[in-house]
């Protein structure tokens, strides 16, 4: 697992420096590259509270909010295809680690 999503250059914001989302194994990050520094953002995935994706005639907006008062990661500019591919990358890693199922000893969960 992990995937590197870059924004669209004929988007706002991302003409000269494109902003990338990357879902790495146990994480989210957006990197935002600036004339002498990078800005980057990083969120568990055990902590997104939600992912939310604005679409519009052609690109995506994609919101990924954060359950531990942290900064939301925020992005402008991506297709829609990887606006839901973000989506659904945080979603199945959410199902497979933070459901009862997944939890050692939990109810119901037979072991060999």
């Amino acid at each position: 697992m992990g995937e590197r999503f870059t924004a669209s250059r004929i988007t706002a914001g991302n003409w000269l420096f494109r902003t990338v989302i990357e879902v790495t194994e146990n994480s989210v990050i957006r990197r935002k590259r600036t004339w002498f520094s990078v800005n980057e953002s990083t969120i568990h995935l055990s902590r997104v509270a939600s992912v939310s994706i604005r679409t519009g005639p052609i690109f995506s907006d994609v919101r990924i909010e954060s359950s531990g008062g942290g900064e939301d990661i925020v992005s402008h500019g991506h297709t829609k295809s990887d606006a839901k591919r973000i989506k659904e990358m945080i979603d199945q890693w959410q199902t497979s680690h933070l459901s009862p199922a997944s939890q050692p000893g939990a109810p119901g969960v037979k072991r060999a």
